[in-house]
């Protein structure tokens, strides 16, 4: 017997897996197809002179973006968050959860082929209706043994299964998306957290070097006092500037202690066992490279996230417009029946069936409509949505540039300040010493001094913290292109 032609046995079962194949091929799912819509880009940021020019190169990993600064400390946190950290478990769990359900949508393509069997031993009733009028009924005890190979099929007459097959691809490059998406802000929280605290270390070795000096002049006071050169205003004044340094030194160990506590908890720690120790050397702010504003749609996490939304929302319109169409089940039956275990297998037990059932709503009352419309209004909605998503990536992006340029530019010129209010202070304790000026005139210009330095110091974590939101701005990590520079960065001294 060739392939081509099945024998008697196997052709109900062969007729009924032809005959789904044919009407599957016949039919065309109902709904819109799903196209990703066009989003108006600027064609270049507004930068300064000197950023370098990157490329998206998707092929590559950008999750690493952090060693950008050069800080060992820096990596092992953020290696120990992405092993510990519960929210990006959760992110991975719901990508899992999401893969599980494509499987599900995928297996509703395929015939559900199942084997049943079962044996049971009953008695007819002897005073049953009788079926032939010719014939007494009489009381009969047998057994029955049935085995049987079982297909049903729902013909996806409208679409609806395969479309249910696309969302669900949809929704699990959604989950993808996510969990990128919750990596990239993890990473920025947590580079965040850590610059801003190594910022507080330099912010408070300004103040520990401060509250040195001032101590070392109210010693001066005190024993200029003691000699009859001073007055108790002097040490009085000086002892205040002191003692609001102190204060100042005590609220930034707080806000310190705070992001410490962050930090654990970003890393799956209990913030009472956590302790970084203190270093107050900050990295040089990097140079991130810029690609051109409409790759930035194919590097945000965000943003693919958003437009896989509207292509699972795209898919609900098909499934929920499949109630205009009746839907179709085809079902087979292939096996043996008997009365006898020994003659189970034998020709005469020998049962089949094939069937095709179809339901048709004729009358719901406008609930199919109304799912139309919702499914419709959901597309809407998450196209607003993705639309939004783009224009904020591209604020975000500007924001960082023009923040970076504001900072550099300030940083220039608080340099200068320092370095003024260092000669000044200087001047005025040695008038000062020399009895040509109060003490209030230096405690001015420490204060003044302080000021600045404090204001130095915070711009450069500004920086930091600057570059940080750039980065995720853009999507992670870019690869700057062979051959281009870095634009110049200096370092405060």
């Amino acid at each position: 017997m060739s392939a081509s032609s099945p024998t008697p046995l196997r052709r109900p079962l062969w007729l009924a897996l032809s005959l789904s194949g044919l009407l599957l091929a016949g039919c065309s799912a109902v709904g819109p197809d799903y196209q990703r819509p066009a989003v108006t880009t600027p064609a270049q940021w507004q930068t300064e002179p000197g950023w370098q020019s990157g490329q998206p190169r998707d092929t590559e990993p950008k999750g690493s973006w952090w060693t950008l600064y050069g800080d060992s400390q820096l990596n092992a946190l953020m290696d120990l968050a992405q092993r510990q950290n519960n929210t990006l478990a959760l992110a991975q769990s719901r990508l899992e959860q999401a893969r599980a359900q494509t499987s599900s949508a995928l297996g509703a393509l395929l015939p559900r082929v199942g084997l049943q069997g079962g044996t049971s031993r009953y008695q007819t009733s002897a005073n049953r209706p009788v079926t032939s009028y010719t014939s007494t009924n009489s009381s009969v005890q047998q057994n029955d043994y049935n085995l049987a190979l079982t297909v049903s099929y729902e013909v996806d007459l409208s679409g609806r299964v395969r479309r249910q097959l696309e969302g669900a691809r949809a929704s699990e490059a959604q989950s993808q998306s996510d969990l990128e998406n919750t990596r990239l802000l993890l990473g920025a929280q947590l580079a965040s957290s850590y610059l801003a605290l190594r910022g507080l270390d330099a912010e408070i070795e300004v103040l520990q070097q401060t509250l040195r000096a001032q101590r070392k002049t109210l010693d001066f006071v005190n024993a200029r006092h003691e000699l009859g050169s001073a007055s108790g205003i002097d040490v009085g004044q000086q002892q205040g500037l002191l003692s609001g340094t102190e204060a100042q030194l005590q609220s930034l160990q707080d806000t310190r202690a705070r992001f410490e506590h962050a930090l654990a908890t970003l890393t799956g720690q209990p913030a009472p066992t956590f302790r970084l120790s203190a270093n107050s050397q900050l990295p040089v702010p990097p140079q991130v490279a810029l690609g051109q504003p409409a790759d930035l749609l194919e590097r945000r996490p965000d943003i693919a996230s958003a437009e896989r939304a509207m292509a699972a929302a795209n898919a609900q319109i098909g499934i929920a417009s499949s109630g205009y169409y009746p839907s179709l089940t085809l079902s087979s039956l292939y096996g043996d029946d008997s009365g006898s275990l020994a003659k189970l297998f034998s020709g005469p037990s020998l049962l089949w069936s094939l069937g095709l059932s179809a339901t048709q709503t004729l009358f719901d009352g406008g609930r199919t409509t109304a799912a139309v419309n919702v499914a419709k209004a959901s597309y809407q909605q998450a196209s607003a949505n993705y639309r939004q998503a783009v224009l904020v990536a591209f604020q975000e992006v500007q924001d960082g540039l023009s923040t970076q340029a504001a900072l550099r530019q300030s940083s220039r010129a608080l340099q200068q300040a320092v370095a003024s209010a260092e000669k000044v202070l200087s001047l005025s304790q040695a008038r000062y010493q020399a009895g040509a000026s109060s003490l209030l005139e230096v405690v001015l210009a420490q204060q003044t001094l302080l000021g600045y330095q404090r204001q130095e110091v915070q711009n450069r974590s500004q920086q930091l913290l600057t570059s940080v939101q750039l980065v995720k701005a853009l999507g992670g990590g870019w690869q700057a292109e062979p051959g281009t520079a870095l634009a110049t960065q200096t370092r405060a001294p």
